[in-house]
């Protein structure tokens, strides 16, 4: 795929944006990719990266980038007309509810760079009738990115562990839990902050997908390193039966 542009949006995030020549093939919101890192002697594997956003009008495929390693800090150097080697869709998105309609109320709950799929995710329930909700957390303002694309699809409400933007604390204590009763709830980011999600949902009896996060080295479940493991005691390859489960599968609320 030829990098359209790569911007900065913080000193830690980059946003690469990607076309190809042929029309991209159909993606679901909760799939990503595996991008492979040339020209970097410490990166051997792919990096498995989220889908951020689709913009299907350009053919583009965006991709919300942490820098976090020598990996991802090679891929945050791309130049406008570089190729990048990437392996799509992979893995299993989220559950779009049938029937769209405003009266079924949607919670996306994204901290940290698990944001990322919650955009794309919330323009796919919107353009199926739904009106989703978003509840984004970080550590404080600077760190909460692309706000404006998210107020253009739904309602937006923010936490900040310095109180710089939103309410002071973490996504699961916002006020706005205790004030609308959701009939679904999706989630991505730092695996503490969703397993304390899921309780919520489990205790308030709703149904609640999460996106893990877990090291995928192959995306195709080879390697066996993204192992979760079941409520039932097995153990799932997040690659290829995730990286969206129920929270009901897991073992988080054994």
């Amino acid at each position: 795929m030829k990098v359209t542009a790569n911007e900065r949006l913080h000193k830690n995030y980059c946003l690469l944006k990607l076309t190809s020549e042929s029309l991209l093939p159909e993606m679901n919101p909760g799939q990503f990719v595996e991008v492979r890192v040339d020209n970097s002697p410490s990166t051997f594997l792919r990096r498995p990266i989220s889908i951020n956003f689709i913009d299907k009008e350009k053919n583009e495929l965006w991709l919300l980038i942490q820098l976090v390693g020598d990996g991802t800090r090679k891929l945050a150097e791309a130049r406008v007309g570089d190729l990048i080697n990437i392996l799509l869709p992979l893995g299993n998105g989220f559950t779009i509810p049938e029937n769209g309609n405003e009266s079924k109320k949607l919670l996306l709950i994204g901290g940290g760079v698990g944001t990322a799929p919650m955009l794309y995710l919330g323009k796919y329930l919107k353009e199926a009738g739904f009106e989703p909700t978003f509840l984004l957390g970080a550590r404080s303002k600077d760190d909460l990115l692309q706000l404006d694309l998210f107020e253009s699809i739904g309602n937006v409400y923010v936490t900040t562990e310095d109180a710089s933007l939103g309410e002071k604390g973490y996504v699961i204590n916002h006020s706005v839990l205790s004030k609308i009763k959701f009939d679904k709830i999706y989630t991505c980011g730092p695996k503490p902050m969703m397993m304390a999600v899921a309780k919520y949902a489990s205790s308030e009896k709703i149904d609640c997908e999460v996106s893990l996060e877990n090291t995928m080295a192959c995306g195709l479940g080879a390697c066996l390193c993204c192992v979760e493991k079941t409520k039932d005691d097995h153990h799932v390859c997040v690659c290829t039966e995730g990286p969206v489960f129920n929270i009901e599968k897991l073992s988080w609320l054994n």
